[in-house]
């Protein structure tokens, strides 16, 4: 059984492990990449549904592993494969899903379901099965209805590594980035490695005095879960950071936090942004990038115009933004060297139309190096 918060229910049959599970519900619109979104930290807390209607035909293994678990609250999906077929399958959805206990629902009305949470926003919801399943209705909806929020929520410290680590840069190294790993994909850090950079990966717990301690070449924050406004402790880290001047790359939530860290405020998506196929227009090619988005929350600011940051940090302007509905999906600082964007530039499972950020990083860095060793030459 599935029990949203207000009231509606959908009957199934049990997918994955038994049991209950509790979360937002929230709708992912990718025809593939299965794999990908349930390994994604960025849905942490949250009900996955999947609207493309048949899950698991490709099976599962580990090289399309975006962490070292499937994160998701819960997965709901019209109709699970019978059958794994692939030459790169090394056992099936249904194997992960009942190892790493999560709770699903297939043979439901998905469409349904999406429309309605289309209308009337993401929502709080349970997955019931097993002994779960026998509890009176009344009893499920109470039980959703006690769940937190994700409004509010930091969920950083509960998809954050718990040690450092390092990953060594491959070729000519040309400097270190400090990662906060606020719910990283392994996808992203490769990418950054592949750039010649010396990828530091940090806990989300680090101070900025431990930071600045590493002298690293530039600062990058990752994706991951929760409401920005929750995160005051990770904008002060990077405020103090950028001003000592290391430059500075965000992506998902590090975008929200850029922005808040600017001094902007950030507000909650009726149903958020959440597939491979969402189209961003970059304000400086007029190109149109079809990227990988993840996020239930958006950074408040107008998406014309150059505006002063109200925390001291020089002009900004939102370099992207969302042709579906105009929600900033980038943001650049024209006084010092620091840009994000909402989507996920390594885009696995794909598309790869944003891949080129990674480039422009580099580029960023080297050029903010280059500048600062002419001043010290002066």
């Amino acid at each position: 059984m599935l029990v949203l918060e207000d009231g509606r229910r959908y009957v199934g049959r049990a997918y994955g492990s038994r049991g209950q599970t509790f979360g937002e519900i929230v709708f992912a619109t990718g025809m593939t990449g299965y794999q990908e979104t349930l390994t994604d930290p960025s849905y942490a807390g949250q009900i996955v549904l999947m609207t493309a209607p048949h899950i698991g035909n490709t099976g599962a293994n580990d090289e399309d592993m975006e962490s070292r678990k499937i994160w998701v609250a819960g997965f709901v999906v019209r109709e699970p494969s019978r059958v794994t077929s692939n030459f790169r399958s090394q056992r099936s959805l249904d194997d992960d899903l009942e190892s790493g206990g999560v709770v699903g629902i297939s043979g439901i009305d998905t469409r349904a379901i999406t429309r309605h949470i289309r209308s009337e926003g993401a929502m709080r919801a349970g997955i019931f099965s097993g002994e779960a399943f026998e509890l009176s209705d009344g009893e499920q909806l109470e039980q959703v209805r006690r769940t937190a929020s994700m409004r509010g929520r930091n969920l950083s410290d509960a998809v954050s590594t718990v040690e450092p680590y390092s990953i060594p840069a491959v070729g000519e190294r040309i400097g270190s980035v400090a990662v906060l790993d606020l719910g990283v994909k392994t996808s992203t850090l490769n990418f950054l490695a592949e750039r010649g950079f010396e990828v530091l990966v940090l806990p989300q717990s680090v101070t900025s005095e431990h930071v600045l301690s590493l002298e690293p070449s530039a600062l990058f924050f990752s994706n991951g879960p929760g409401d920005p406004a929750a995160s005051d402790a990770h904008v002060k880290l990077l405020q103090e950071v950028l001003r000592a001047g290391v430059p500075y790359f965000g992506i998902c939530f590090g975008n929200q936090l850029l922005g808040r860290a600017l001094g902007f405020g950030t507000y909650k998506l009726p149903f958020g942004h959440r597939g491979i196929n969402q189209p961003v227009l970059d304000k400086t090619t007029r190109k149109v990038e079809i990227t990988s988005q993840n996020h239930g929350f958006a950074v408040d600011m107008p998406t014309e115009g150059v505006h002063e940051s109200r925390t001291g940090f020089g002009r900004v302007e939102v370099s992207h933004y969302s042709l579906n509905d105009n929600v900033v999906e980038g943001i650049r600082c024209l006084d010092i060297p620091a840009f994000s964007v909402q989507y996920h530039p390594e885009a696995a499972s794909g598309p790869h139309d944003a891949n080129y950020l990674f480039d422009r990083f580099r580029d960023v860095v080297l050029a903010h190096h280059k500048a600062a060793g002419a001043g010290d030459n002066k």
